[in-house]
């Protein structure tokens, strides 16, 4: 189905001079200009397209890509500020308008911004909001599960650490004392979910599923390598120190050297975890 604002695959019904006239449904026939269409493209091709509307209100496609669509969030940079708000480059040859009254604060020329793409009730335009709260549900009741990986971008910071939204709709957040690596307003990152809270709230983390245990496994084993078999750490340690050591928070490294542990590839005792000889002996064998 044809959206204003999604980006789809269209039949080619006609060539003209200026460009291809595409199947749209039931938004009727939807001009592709032919600067945006491949050298080769005809009649009976079909062809991924963006849909938005023209200077006239009129369904136009293109193959540009935009850095959001309708319903998604993007950190974007004014372009211009003008008599109606701020034009947003938002990877289209027509910007994206955020109008005053959707505006935070006001908008500077030049600066970036998170701004929420959505279609206007009033013209059905598809327009800009900075006022990113109404539009994300802070409930995660019934949503999500945990381990699920998910989509994020990080939006603020708090007095716990980061809140970041998720896959475009919900407010999580990531607990300072869990994340070793620096992160950015505006930035996308992978991330899972780590659990509902009772009052529907979300908590996030960045290192979840067994690939992310495998990686921190292997990061474990090679620093125990450097260090002739043995690390005087073990899950009793200074979170600080583990975090200096191996770049991963307390609760990562005690689920990477527990999984170590069952396997047998370490030991662990009061002193520190040990790489045990007969499994690096039987690795070095294969």
């Amino acid at each position: 189905m044809s959206q204003i604002g999604q980006s789809c695959n269209l039949d080619v019904v006609k060539a003209v001079d200026f460009g291809f006239y595409l199947d749209g449904g039931e938004l009727g026939e939807i001009l592709l200009p032919r600067k945006h269409a491949r050298p080769d493209l005809k009649a009976g091709d079909d062809v991924n397209v963006f849909l938005y509307l023209d200077s006239d209100d009129r369904p136009i496609a293109t193959t540009q890509r935009p850095k959001a669509k309708v319903g998604q969030f993007a950190y974007l940079k004014v372009k211009e500020v003008g008599r109606f708000g701020a034009f947003m480059d938002w990877g289209l040859d027509k910007d994206l308008l955020v109008p005053y009254g959707e505006q935070h604060k006001p908008l500077e020329e030049g600066y970036f911004y998170l701004v929420r793409v959505y279609i206007d009730d009033i013209d059905h335009r598809i327009t800009g909001s900075t006022k990113v709260d109404r539009f994300v549900i802070e409930d995660g009741t019934g949503q999500f599960e945990p381990n699920q990986p998910v989509e994020l971008i990080i939006a603020n910071t708090t007095d716990l650490g980061f809140k970041a939204i998720i896959n475009h709709t919900h407010w999580g957040v990531l607990f300072t004392d869990e994340v070793h690596q620096r992160l950015s307003f505006g930035q996308d990152k992978k991330g899972f979910i780590k659990r509902i809270r009772h009052d529907g709230k979300i908590d996030l983390t960045l290192n979840g599923g067994q690939k992310t245990r495998d990686k921190f496994a292997k990061i474990i084993i090679e620093f125990l390598e450097k260090e002739n078999g043995f690390a005087a750490v073990h899950d009793k340690s200074d979170p600080a120190l583990i975090s200096q050591l191996f770049g991963m928070s307390k609760a990562a490294f005690k689920r990477a050297i527990g999984g170590l542990y069952k396997d047998g590839t370490i030991s662990i005792s009061k002193s520190g975890i040990r790489l045990n000889e007969e499994k690096d002996q039987t690795e070095d064998k294969s």
